[in-house]
C-alpha cells in the first residue's frame, strides 16, 4: 500500500537532461535549456517549502565535461534541507542534447533505482518532465509500485510535424531527432501515468494526435513564477522594499548599457520582445511591421533579445539563419539607432531587470510566436509592470482574459500588431491600466504557491485511488533488503525422484526470512514454467526471477512479474540470434528445444552427450564465439546465449542495481548452467546430487559442497554458513 510519511511526502522528480543546479541556470545555453529547466527548479522549490511534503529528491544526469561548470558534476547537492538534486551517472559522461541520451534510459533507470537503494530514499510520488523523463518514470513506478505523473513540456509528434514541414525526410528526422522512441515513450505515459499536468486547456488538445489520448487523465495547473524576482518597476523606489538595491541599480546599469549603446534616442519607449533565435517565434514579422511603419519608429525604439552568442558562425544552423534574417532586415528598412539585438545578458539574473527596464520607458513587450504552448514570458512582463501584445495562438489566450495585462492579436497580421502596439504606448491611461492589472493579477493566478497547492491536492486524489495497488517491495523492504539468497529450481529446490528432501523446511524458512533477505529463483526455465513451479510446489513468492538460464530478468510485482527492460536491451549487444540458429541447425546431434525453451535471447537445443563436440561448435560459430555463451548441463541441454548473460551476470547485475553487498549472497545449484553463479564471488552451495559438470569442484571458503540432496542439502549449507540463525 501506498503509505505517505508522518511527516508529509516524499516527492521524486525526474529531469534527465542535467544542466540544473542551486546557483545560476544557464537558461537559454542552448534549444534544451529553456523554460522548463526553470520551471522544474523553481517549482521544487515551492515544493519544498510545503508543510505537507517532507522531501523533494530531483534525479538528473551526472555530467564531467570541461566545457562546463564542476558544479553538474557534484553527485548530491543540498538545495536547502527539504531539497536535494541527485545527480545519476549514465551515458557517458560528457554533456550531451537530450536526442542523444534516448538510446540510454534503460542505464539510467538502472542507476536510479540503485542509487534510491543506497540512500534509504523511498519516494511516495513520482513526477517526471518531458517525454525521455516519462520513459524512465514508468520503468521506475512498475518496478517499485510507486504512483507517477508527468508533465511533457513538448510533445514528438507536434515536433515531428514541424521538423518534416522544414524539408527534412523521415530517415534524416528520425536519426536527429529519434522521434519513434520519443512517442512510444509519450504514449506509454499518458497510458499509465496517474494523471498529465498541463498549463492550459489548449495544450491538452496537442495531446489528441496519440492513440492514448482517452487513456490519459489531464489536470490544467498553470505554472507559477517567483513573485519577488519579477517584482513591479516601481517597487524599487520604494525604501520600505527589501530589495538588494545596489545589485539591482548594478544589473539596471548594464542593461542599459546592452540595449543604449544601439539607440539614437534611448529615451524613447521601448517595444521588446525577448525568446530563442527561433523561426517559430516569429521575430522576423515583428522586425518587419517595426521596419516598414515609420509611425512606429518615430514612437518608439525597438529592442530584441534573441539568446545568447559570441559568433553568429558558431550558432547552430537553424539560429543562426534566423540571426542573419533579423540583421539583413535591420539594414533593409535602416533600422540603425532605432534597433538594439544585444549579443549578451544574463539570463538568470537580468531578465527581471530588462523588463523592468522597458516598464519605466513605458513600453510593451511582444510575443508573436506562431504557437505558444503557454507564455511564461507574458506573465513574467506582466508581473513587472510592463503591458504586452501577444499571439491568441495558444497559452496566451488563456492568460490575458485573466490578467487583463494586454492585447491577443494574430501573429501574423501586420496591421493588428502594428495597432495594437500603438494603442497602448499612446495611450497613457490604457498603459496604466494594463501595468496595473499585470502586477496585481498575475500573482493572483500565477503564484507558484497556487500551483503548488492545486497540484498536492491531485496528488492526494490521485494517492486514494492507488492505496488500494500493492507495492512490489514495501517501505521496510526497500530500506532493509540487503541480503540475498538465489537459487536454482529443478534438482536444487525440488528433486521428485527422492521425493523432494528437506523441501517441507526450507519453504517454511523462506517463508518466514527476515525482512532484510530477499529471494531469487535462477532457473533455466522460462518465466511461465517457473511460476507454474512455484505454484505446483507452493514456495514462497520470490523478489526476482532470474529465467532462462539468465537470458531474462523479472522483479516480483505482487500479481505478475514484470520484466527487466535494461537487462534485455544491455544483451542486445553483438548478439544475433538468427544467424546463431542458421549455423547450428544442419549439426545431426542437436535437436531444437520446443518454443517454449526458446525467448529472444536464447537458442536452446537437446543434444546426444556421445556425440557432443565443443570444437565443433566453436568452428560452425567462429563468428560470432567471442560474444557468445556456450553452456550444456545435465548431459542433455543445450543453451547458447550472449556472453553478457549468465545466471552469474545476471545475479551481479541484481547485486548492483539494487545495493545488496556481494558478500551477502548465497546460492545453490546443481548443474553446469548453476557454475558461474556459484563461482562469481558469492557464497555458494552445490547440492550433495550435483550433476557431473560440477565433479570437479572442490570445497572453498565461500564454496559449500553438501552431503544432502536437493532442498536438504541447502539447509545444510545455510548452517555452514551461519544463516540460520537469522532466520529461524
Amino acid at each position: 500500500m501506498t503509505t505517505v510519511h508522518q511527516q508529509g511526502m516524499r516527492i521524486l522528480i525526474i529531469n534527465i537532461h542535467g544542466l540544473l543546479r542551486g546557483n545560476g541556470l544557464e537558461i537559454g545555453r542552448d534549444a534544451d535549456n529553456g523554460g522548463q529547466t526553470r520551471y522544474v527548479y523553481e517549482v521544487a522549490e515551492e515544493l519544498s517549502r510545503s508543510p505537507e511534503v517532507n522531501h523533494v529528491d530531483i534525479f538528473t544526469r551526472r555530467i564531467i565535461d570541461d566545457q562546463l561548470s564542476e558544479d553538474y558534476s557534484v553527485p548530491l547537492e543540498m538545495i536547502n534541507d527539504k531539497l536535494t538534486i541527485h545527480r545519476i551517472a549514465f551515458g557517458g559522461k560528457k554533456y550531451r542534447m537530450k536526442e542523444q541520451l534516448w538510446g540510454h534510459l534503460d542505464e539510467f533507470v538502472a542507476n536510479s533505482i540503485n542509487h534510491l537503494r543506497a540512500h534509504h530514499i523511498v519516494p511516495d510520488w513520482i513526477h517526471s518532465h518531458y517525454g525521455d523523463a516519462g520513459y524512465a518514470a514508468v520503468e521506475i513506478s512498475r518496478m517499485l509500485k510507486i504512483p507517477f505523473s508527468h508533465t511533457g513540456h513538448s510533445l514528438g509528434r507536434a515536433k515531428m510535424s514541424k521538423i518534416r514541414s522544414l524539408g527534412l525526410t523521415a530517415e534524416e528526422a528520425e536519426k536527429k531527432f529519434k522521434f519513434s522512441q520519443r512517442i512510444k515513450a509519450e504514449e506509454q505515459t499518458l497510458a499509465k501515468s496517474s494523471f498529465i499536468v498541463t498549463s492550459t486547456s489548449q495544450e491538452i488538445e496537442s495531446y489528441k494526435e496519440y492513440e492514448n489520448f482517452n487513456e490519459g487523465n489531464f489536470k490544467v495547473i498553470a505554472p507559477g513564477i517567483n513573485i519577488e524576482k519579477f517584482a513591479p518597476y516601481y517597487l524599487q523606489l520604494q525604501s520600505n522594499v527589501d530589495l538588494s538595491e545596489a545589485e539591482e541599480m548594478q544589473r539596471k546599469y548594464w542593461v542599459g548599457e546592452y540595449i543604449e549603446k544601439f539607440l539614437s534616442q534611448p529615451q524613447k519607449p521601448v517595444i521588446l520582445a525577448l525568446s530563442r533565435p527561433d523561426r517559430r517565434k516569429n521575430l522576423h514579422t515583428l522586425l518587419e511591421v517595426f521596419g516598414k511603419d515609420k509611425e512606429l519608429q518615430s514612437l518608439a525604439n525597438l529592442v530584441i533579445f534573441a539568446g545568447i552568442r559570441k559568433d553568429i558562425e558558431h550558432l547552430p544552423p537553424a539560429d543562426r539563419d534566423v540571426l542573419i534574417e533579423m540583421l539583413l532586415l535591420m539594414d533593409k528598412y535602416d533600422l540603425y539607432g532605432k534597433l538594439a539585438i544585444p549579443k549578451k545578458h544574463d539570463v538568470e539574473n537580468e531578465v527581471a531587470t530588462i523588463y523592468r527596464y522597458c516598464a519605466e520607458k513605458r513600453g510593451v513587450f511582444v510575443n508573436l510566436a506562431l504557437q505558444e504552448n503557454f507564455g511564461l514570458t507574458i506573465i513574467e512582463a506582466g508581473s513587472t509592470g510592463l503591458p504586452v501584445v501577444a499571439t491568441k495562438n495558444g497559452g496566451p489566450s488563456e492568460i490575458l482574459p485573466l490578467c487583463k495585462n494586454g492585447i491577443l492579436v494574430d501573429p501574423e497580421n501586420f496591421t493588428e500588431i502594428k495597432k495594437a502596439i500603438i494603442n497602448i504606448i499612446t495611450d497613457e491611461n490604457k498603459w496604466k491600466t494594463f501595468s496595473n492589472n499585470g502586477t496585481l493579477n498575475v500573482k493572483k493566478y500565477y503564484s507558484w504557491g497556487r500551483h503548488v497547492k492545486d497540484y498536492l491536492g491531485h496528488i492526494k486524489s490521485a494517492m486514494e485511488k492507488y492505496d488500494t495497488i500493492e507495492k512490489s517491495f514495501d517501505e521496510t523492504r526497500l530500506q532493509k533488503m540487503n541480503r540475498l539468497f538465489a537459487s536454482d529450481i529443478d534438482g536444487t529446490l525440488i528433486l521428485k525422484e527422492e521425493g523432494h528432501p528437506g523441501l517441507v523446511e526450507l519453504r517454511r524458512l523462506l517463508a518466514e526470512r527476515s525482512t532484510d533477505l530477499a529471494f531469487a529463483l535462477a532457473s533455466g526455465r522460462s518465466k511461465s514454467l517457473i511460476t507454474e513451479a512455484i505454484q505446483e510446489f507452493d514456495l514462497p513468492r520470490p523478489d526476482f526471477l532470474i529465467a532462462a538460464v539468465g537470458s531474462e530478468i523479472y522483479y516480483n510485482g505482487k500479481r505478475t512479474f514484470h520484466k527487466d527492460k535494461a537487462w534485455s536491451n544491455y544483451l542486445d549487444w553483438r548478439w544475433d540470434r538468427k544467424s546463431i540458429y542458421n549455423n547450428l541447425k544442419s549439426i545431426g546431434w542437436l535437436e531444437l528445444q520446443e518454443e517454449e525453451g526458446q525467448n529472444a535471447h536464447k537458442v536452446s537445443f537437446y543434444y546426444d552427450p556421445a556425440k557432443f563436440d565443443m570444437d565443433q561448435l566453436r568452428q560452425m560459430l567462429l563468428k560470432h564465439w567471442p560474444n557468445l555463451s556456450v553452456i550444456p548441463s545435465h548431459d542433455k541441454f543445450l543453451d547458447i546465449l550472449p556472453r553478457r548473460a549468465s545466471k552469474g551476470k545476471a545475479l551481479s547485475y541484481i547485486c548492483k542495481k539494487w545495493a545488496i553487498p556481494r558478500t551477502k549472497v548465497v546460492t545453490a545449484g546443481d548443474s553446469g548452467n548453476d557454475l558461474d553463479m556459484l563461482t562469481s564471488g558469492v557464497k555458494g552451495i552445490i547440492v550433495g546430487n550435483r550433476a557431473s559438470e560440477l565433479e570437479v569442484l572442490r570445497p572453498q571458503k565461500n564454496l559449500y559442497l553438501a552431503q544432502g540432496y536437493a532442498a536438504e542439502g541447502i539447509i545444510e549449507g545455510f548452517k555452514h554458513f551461519g544463516w540460520l540463525k537469522n532466520d529461524k
